[in-house]
């Protein structure tokens, strides 16, 4: 598998490092905790980006992004038998945040809390996520996919 995306992917783990996340929610900066970061701000790029003429491309940042967490999870020393397990538990608990802001932008705050609460439930201060997600949202609905195929900045 080639390259090509590695800048999205470091692109979507520097905004998971990013400390001011961490900061207001009274958490330390732990591998799960930004596991679960890394697969919203990726599950809010795919929703941004999704149709058909994107398809292909999405398919493969897809497979590159999930390719370099099982790279990351063997890193930290998992045997293969419980990659495997790691690695379906964390492509369900992806498809189940996509589904979940599929509509975002037509949903309420308490709405956005709540499905923000499904994933984050034992984080402090949701609302300050909320704020932060919606503001990366809409960062990602001003620019094409073609901009971050051909870019290193942040959205």
């Amino acid at each position: 598998m080639s390259n090509e995306y590695i800048h999205i992917y470091n692109k979507l783990i520097n905004f998971t490092r990013n400390k001011d996340l961490y900061k207001d929610l009274n958490r330390e900066d732990s591998f799960s905790d930004r596991l679960t970061l890394f697969l919203l701000h990726f599950s809010f790029f795919l929703k941004n980006y999704k149709n058909e003429e994107n398809k292909k491309v999405l398919q493969e940042i897809y497979d590159f992004n999930f390719r370099q967490l099982e790279l990351s999870i063997r890193e930290i020393g998992y045997g293969d038998q419980s990659i495997n397990k790691k690695m379906k538990d964390y492509i369900n608990l992806f498809h189940s945040m996509v589904s979940e802001i599929h509509f975002w932008d037509d949903l309420s705050k308490s709405d956005k809390i709540e499905k923000l609460s499904i994933f984050l439930e034992d984080f402090n201060n949701i609302d300050d996520l909320l704020d932060y997600f919606d503001e990366f949202n809409l960062n990602l609905s001003k620019k094409t996919l073609n901009y971050y195929l051909k870019s290193v900045i942040n959205p």
